[in-house]
């Protein structure tokens, strides 16, 4: 063959090989954050950009990054501590994300026109908001006091489209009800990001249980991001990681200490396992319908 069909048909299989490539690195960020907002943000910028240096495409911070976990209790003061989306802290992790070229999903104490949420922000590689989600499953339990606080989520669950694949978000809580993560695989989710806020560490394979089993019932990367540090009332104890599609790590959960967490996914994997665990396909939606019934 010709030298000039050589190199031809070399870059055809360079570029094949190049479209058919869909991995990234994403990053969970551990962090303890203090009373003081400002510096709350300024380490959280740190390991952005600490992250983004690392490669990592996608970043994770942990439910409520900004504050301290104040709904261990409460009192009507913390609502002091809500932000609207134009507020410090978005508007840092935005110029964070446009900086560093960076998907960052953002976890805050939200104010909108007076109703209050749970809502994870998602920023894309220019800065813009791509879209947001609203902590569904609120729970009211002792150090956890969060319907005192945040309102059910009114937005569902949106799929974002990404330029490094289709992401949704699942808040802490919300793990632990399979409906949310089925209907984002069924609308394209490659990858969930679950900011959490989980203390008493003896409860984490729970947690880990719970993540890996929704991983692999939907054929999808989860990445689980935890705070760290001792508080008030509670002690969270990290232990972030990546579940893949078929249920497995990606790594071992990471230890306590604030830092970055990486890890190295495949989303090429989701079809893969999807072809071979075809739970999806075997659904039988017509025999769910008591489900949406309310029993309680």
């Amino acid at each position: 063959m010709p030298t000039k069909q050589m190199d031809f048909f070399s870059s055809l299989i360079r570029l094949s090989l190049k479209i058919m490539d869909r991995t990234v690195k994403i990053a969970g960020l551990q962090l303890a954050p203090s009373a003081d907002g400002e510096k709350n943000l300024s380490k959280a910028g740190e390991l952005v950009g600490l992250a983004a240096g690392e490669g990592a495409r996608i970043i994770a911070l942990p439910q409520l990054f900004n504050t301290r976990w104040f709904a261990h209790k409460i009192d009507e003061k913390n609502f002091s501590l809500a932000e609207k989306a134009d507020g410090p802290a978005i508007s840092a992790m935005r110029e964070a994300a446009a900086r560093h070229k960076a998907v960052i999903v953002a976890a805050i104490f939200e104010e909108d026109n007076g109703s209050f949420y749970n809502t994870a922000f998602v920023i894309n590689v220019d800065g813009a908001i791509i879209g947001k989600y609203r902590k569904v499953h609120v729970p009211m339990i002792p150090l956890w006091e969060e319907r005192a606080y945040f309102r059910p989520g009114d937005l569902g669950f949106p799929v974002f489209d990404t330029p490094f694949g289709k992401l949704g978000v699942q808040i802490c809580w919300d793990v632990f009800f399979p409906e949310g993560m089925r209907m984002l695989a069924l609308k394209g989710a490659e990858l969930v990001v679950a900011p959490t806020a989980s203390a008493f560490e003896h409860s984490h394979k729970k947690w880990e249980r719970a993540v890996c089993a929704s991983a692999h019932a939907n054929g999808l990367y989860i990445m689980r991001v935890n705070r760290v540090g001792r508080e008030d009332k509670q002690e969270f104890y990290g232990r972030s990681f990546c579940a893949r599609p078929d249920g497995e790590f990606v790594h071992k959960p990471s230890g306590s200490s604030t830092g970055v967490v990486l890890a190295d996914i495949d989303l090429g994997d989701v079809a893969t396992v999807r072809n071979e665990w075809v739970f999806l396909k075997d659904r039988r939606p017509g025999e769910y319908k008591g489900i949406s019934e309310d029993k309680a």
